[in-house]
C-alpha cells in the first residue's frame, strides 16, 4: 500500500522542510530537493508511522469490543421471574 498525504499537505510539507534547513542545516535546500526528501520519507518512513497507527486503533477497537458483552447484556431466564415477583407481591 503507498502512503500518501492529502492534496493540499505536500506544499505545506515541502515548505516546512525547506524552513528546517534554512533554520538548522548549514545549506538551505530547494524546493525539488525537499519535495524529493518528502517523497523518500513517505516511502520509507511512512510505513512505520502508519502501521504503528493501525495497531494502535486495532487495540482501542479490541479493547471497546472486549465492553460490548457487559454493555448490551441481557439476564437469561428471566420469564418465570416476573411471575414469581408478582406472586410476592399479592
Amino acid at each position: 500500500m503507498t502512503i500518501e498525504i492529502a492534496k493540499e499537505a505536500p506544499q505545506q510539507a515541502i515548505a516546512s522542510i525547506e524552513r528546517y534547513f534554512r533554520e538548522n542545516m548549514e545549506e538551505p535546500i530547494g524546493n525539488i530537493a525537499a519535495g524529493a526528501l518528502l517523497g523518500f520519507f513517505l516511502e520509507e518512513v511512512g510505513p512505520i508511522v502508519y502501521n504503528k497507527a493501525v495497531a494502535d486503533v486495532q487495540e482501542r477497537l479490541q479493547a471497546r469490543i472486549s465492553e460490548v458483552d457487559l454493555e448490551v447484556h441481557e439476564d437469561e431466564f428471566q420469564y418465570w421471574r416476573k411471575f414469581d415477583r408478582q406472586k410476592k407481591g399479592k
